[in-house]
């Protein structure tokens, strides 16, 4: 069981994607796991063929816990998350004492359908709503009679499954999200942060005067579906300082920092249902505004429809929180731990300021740091910082 975030303990596997003997290689989704804070797809990072599968549909497990086997090489092995997850898995993963019946692959719909009473999986939905078939209408064989996708894919064709045997453990009736238990898992981790990372803050204000001129000129030659928001900029100018300080981009394990190579850039969304999520853009540095935008929208939705990979809970190397749309002057975070440094930012807001001998209004947004002492201190907290305004200076170098 990957660890998928450092606030996460243990998850439950809603549906296999995968059957011994298929072959897989790096990258290919082969479950989909249920945690606190929705239903996640698994990716595997290891090539071969699936021997075993040991933990069957709606079975919770701890973190670290061994889901399948895989052949590969001509030897067996344990098919095993991404590095940076695994290593985050053996900090975390503690024994977790069960006090009421494990979670039904069923308990998984309510993160994506609320009002929801069928059992099926968020990807039987999905195949479903593609082929046309009335889910009511299904017989579902998985586990407690829960829909799967070959369930719907049978009965697309004019095959009809027989229903799953009945089972003795109690029914299970969506409920929705559970916030307290989100609840729970974000205030553990952020317990942990502020206990064991000696946190260290730094804020600089940022006139965003030639971004928004920028980027006014910029979306006036574009469709309104191409338009570009001003949080795009801030992410791609984070991403861009960081290669000069790189000792903010990584993870603190094993009692030591270990560097990133890759800036992938943790964004915390806010979900319908209340609790916050932060999956990550992968390579940030090396994409333009357009790919960005297209990347950030994509992720908001997924993550609020439950339809995020492993990767993007488990690679984020900082964070980037905004707030400005809530209204907030300035955001001083918690680090995510075992990342190393979280950038904030606050509402764009017009003020008075003296440049040049002359004063006039200009459009100002505070950007904040919040970063571990162990690993850097505030003369090179300060350097990010004023590279990120020098950065957005000059929007159209981004």
């Amino acid at each position: 069981m990957p660890s998928l975030g450092a606030d996460m303990q243990f998850g439950t596997i809603v549906e296999w994607r995968v059957k011994p003997g298929d072959a897989v290689k790096r990258g290919d989704v082969v479950a989909l796991v249920e945690t606190e804070k929705g239903v996640i797809e698994v990716e595997i990072f290891e090539n071969g063929v699936i021997e075993s599968l040991v933990i069957p549909p709606g079975q919770k497990v701890p973190v670290g816990a061994t889901l399948a086997t895989l052949s590969g090489d001509g030897k067996k092995v344990e098919a095993q998350a991404a590095p940076s997850a695994v290593a985050v898995a053996a900090e975390t993963a503690t024994p977790v004492q069960e006090e009421k019946p494990p979670l039904k692959a069923s308990s998984a719909l309510a993160v994506v359908e609320e009002a929801s009473r069928l059992r099926a999986s968020p990807l039987a939905r999905k195949r479903a709503q593609e082929l046309g078939v009335d889910l009511s209408a299904i017989p579902g064989t998985g586990v407690d009679g829960s829909i799967t996708v070959t369930d719907v894919e049978r009965v697309a064709q004019g095959v009809r499954p027989s229903a799953a045997p009945t089972t003795t453990a109690p029914p299970v009736t969506p409920k929705g999200l559970d916030l307290g238990a989100m609840r729970r898992v974000i205030a553990t981790a952020m317990a942990r942060s502020k206990r064991e990372i000696p946190h260290y803050y730094l804020s600089t204000t940022i006139d965003m005067r030639c971004s928004l001129d920028w980027l006014g000129a910029e979306n006036a030659k574009r469709p309104v579906t191409k338009r570009l928001l001003y949080s795009v900029l801030l992410i791609r100018a984070v991403a861009l300082a960081l290669r000069s300080t790189p000792e903010l981009n990584g993870f603190w394990i094993d009692d030591g920092f270990q560097a990133s190579e890759g800036i992938h850039i943790g964004v915390a969304i806010s979900l319908r249902q209340g609790g916050l999520i932060n999956p990550a853009i992968h390579d940030v540095d090396k994409r333009n505004l357009d790919e960005l935008m297209e990347n950030m929208l994509d992720l908001v939705n997924r993550a609020r429809n439950g339809h995020l990979r492993s990767s993007e809970l488990s690679d984020g190397t900082i964070t980037v929180t905004n707030l400005g749309e809530q209204g907030v002057g300035s955001v001083f975070g918690v680090i995510y731990p075992p990342q190393v440094a979280l950038v904030g930012f606050g509402k764009i807001i017009e003020r008075p300021v003296a440049a040049n001998g002359m004063v006039g209004v200009r459009p100002i947004i505070e950007a904040t740091l919040a970063a571990d002492h162990r690993v850097s201190d505030g003369h090179r907290g300060g350097r990010f910082l004023i590279a990120i305004d020098r950065l957005l200076q000059e929007p159209e170098k981004l």
